[in-house]
């Protein structure tokens, strides 16, 4: 089987390159929009921007994968909200060129969403529930799970919760990394006590991606860990695991911050069905911290 990656600079697409080279029956196709340093020698690589639809279409014309996994998005909130014209071309006006792409080659689509979709009134939450976002990036990547639904093409849709996870260059951070940088440094944090989470080893999404795509499964998946936490949960823990001053830590509510994106208050994902028909089993957040500390 032949698998090609998109974004695979960022975490999830690090973590499925190393993922999918350690397995025989899979030739893996990196691609991205700068070269990558540091893949396996079993790795191909090719230049990739999925917003711009001729090189999209000569290149998965070219190489011809029976699965795409797309991991590449804008997903930073905040500018998600503020450059929305950017956004929109990386989280829906590319997964529609890949779309078309896929149309003519007849590769199957694992496409990654989010929890964002959702609007924060309940939660944890299962396949059927009901979208409504609460930001532009939200409502940009439910356009792209949209898009997909509608088409003709063989698809499944993964969509997650708070991803994190180590990679040896780490060019944006994410939330244990931030704490234990933190506490490190000494600095008093304010972190966010009244929003909900199911926090996601990115090994996990990345095995999640994986099982999607060796069964061709079919439909949307929910792929996250288990453990709803808020923010404060998290950082507390990280503190614990990590021996390191959590008196620094200091609860607030999300009015405190006064961000461009509204944040969903309560999401987190219900993953039994994932569980039954892929085999997903995802670490425990502690879990996830052993095998980061293994890592750093």
């Amino acid at each position: 089987m032949k698998i090609l990656i998109t974004g695979a600079n960022g975490l999830l697409g690090y973590k499925l390159v190393q993922l999918l080279s350690k397995q025989p029956t899979i030739q893996t196709i990196a691609t991205g929009r700068r070269m990558i340093s540091d893949l396996p020698a079993n790795v191909g690589f090719s230049e990739l921007d999925i917003t711009d639809s001729l090189q999209t279409e000569i290149i998965i014309s070219q190489l011809k994968p029976d699965v795409i996994i797309n991991s590449a998005a804008m997903t930073q909130v905040d500018q998600c909200e503020t450059d929305r014209d950017a956004c929109w071309k990386a989280n829906v006006t590319g997964i529609e060129n890949l779309i078309a792409a896929c149309a003519k080659t007849h590769a199957h689509l694992v496409h990654i969403s989010t929890d964002f979709i959702f609007d924060g009134s309940h939660g944890p939450l299962d396949e059927m529930a009901i979208p409504n976002p609460v930001n532009f990036y939200g409502e940009s990547k439910l356009a792209g799970e949209r898009a997909l639904q509608q088409s003709s093409i063989s698809w499944a849709i993964l969509r997650t919760v708070l991803v994190y996870g180590v990679t040896p260059d780490m060019s944006r951070s994410n939330i244990v990394l931030w704490v234990k940088k933190s506490l490190e440094d000494g600095k008093v944090i304010h972190v966010v006590n009244d929003q909900w989470r199911t926090p996601t080893l990115a090994e996990d999404l990345a095995m999640g991606c994986f099982l999607a795509a060796t069964k061709k499964a079919k439909g949307i998946y929910n792929i996250s860990g288990e453990e709803v936490m808020t923010p404060y949960d998290i950082a507390i823990q990280t503190a614990d695991f990590f021996t390191l001053n959590k008196s620094l830590i200091q609860a607030t509510d999300s009015s405190r911050f006064k961000q461009p994106a509204v944040r969903p208050a309560k999401t987190g994902f219900i993953i039994a069905k994932a569980k039954i028909e892929l085999g997903y089993q995802p670490h425990s957040f502690k879990e996830g911290l052993a095998l980061m500390t293994s890592q750093l």
